[in-house]
């Protein structure tokens, strides 16, 4: 493997993917879950370097950051706001509303109207923003019917608390069914090289030209024989197979924009290494043929 480095480089070298028509960002973002406490709970042990990484990623040319009230609870947003206000007109920061924490490890849905109301008002006191750039409904909520979830974030944009609308944990027929109630800018599900069950997905995010926020891009580490071929393609990179994951991801697909999270500058540093790589068209086909893993 090759050894970890650091890099200077910067975010815009990714290109970039305009959200909505009207919030062009990098196409390689920054997940902020992971500058929570352990198990995404609570405090963060050291809450200054939580800060440098926001500021950090800043510096690196990243114009994105995905975060929600659940992280922590409310710990994310508020350390975003408290490293980064007042914001640089060019970022544009995304969270999500419709789970709550009962406890460390617990991640329950709520998508009733009052709460995501209730939600929304919370993240625009702890981001210190008017109007949220792009709002996420979390999850759907079985016990609710959708397009009351949906019908919630609605309202809340006519009333300019939000400028778009997007969804998490969805399938295509979650995204057709909201689109029937409003505009849709971005789809936030769980892909990698290791767990493509959201290509249909991604495939209608292409047609639609939504953005599509790919959640744990090395899905832990991989299933052994997959990590193998990652690791090996690194080598020949002289890379880390994070980098090769990321690298892949945005090569896949130009509506591809990864939100890699960490707590530590080096890692976010490390990561961004990714936008500097250029894989050669076999190697990408070798990724492509990994097999997922069943699920």
């Amino acid at each position: 493997m090759a050894e970890r480095t650091t890099t200077t480089v910067n975010a815009a070298l990714a290109g970039t993917i305009d959200i909505g028509g009207d919030l062009p960002v990098n196409r390689f973002g920054f997940g902020a879950m992971r500058i929570t406490g352990e198990g995404i709970w609570g405090e963060p042990a050291d809450p200054e370097e939580s800060k440098r990484v926001l500021r950090r990623a800043l510096e690196l040319g990243i114009t994105f950051i995905d975060t929600a009230d659940s992280y922590g609870p409310e710990v994310s947003e508020r350390l975003i706001a408290e490293a980064l206000y007042p914001y640089p007109d060019e970022l544009v920061i995304a969270t999500k509303g419709g789970l709550v924490r009962p406890g460390p490890g617990e991640w329950v849905p709520d998508g009733r109207p009052e709460h995501l109301r209730e939600a929304c008002e919370g993240s625009l006191k702890r981001l210190r923003v008017e109007q949220i750039d792009v709002y996420q409904l979390h999850l759907p909520d079985p016990n609710v019917p959708y397009e009351e979830s949906v019908g919630a974030l609605v309202e809340l944009k006519a009333e300019g608390k939000i400028r778009h609308i997007g969804l998490s944990n969805v399938t295509v027929e979650h995204i057709e069914r909201a689109q029937k109630l409003t505009p849709i800018v971005s789809i936030q599900n769980r892909y990698s090289a290791f767990d493509r069950t959201s290509e249909p997905v991604l495939d209608f995010c292409s047609l639609e030209e939504l953005a599509f926020l790919p959640w744990r891009p090395m899905e832990g580490g991989g299933v052994a024989g997959a990590a193998g071929v990652i690791a090996e393609i690194a080598r020949r990179n002289n890379a880390t197979p994070t980098q090769i994951a990321l690298a892949w991801l945005l090569a896949h697909s130009p509506v591809m924009l990864p939100i890699p999270g960490t707590s530590k500058v080096a890692h976010l540093e490390e990561n961004l290494g990714a936008v500097a790589l250029d894989l050669a068209p076999a190697e990408l086909a070798e990724i492509d043929r990994i097999a997922p893993e069943p699920r």
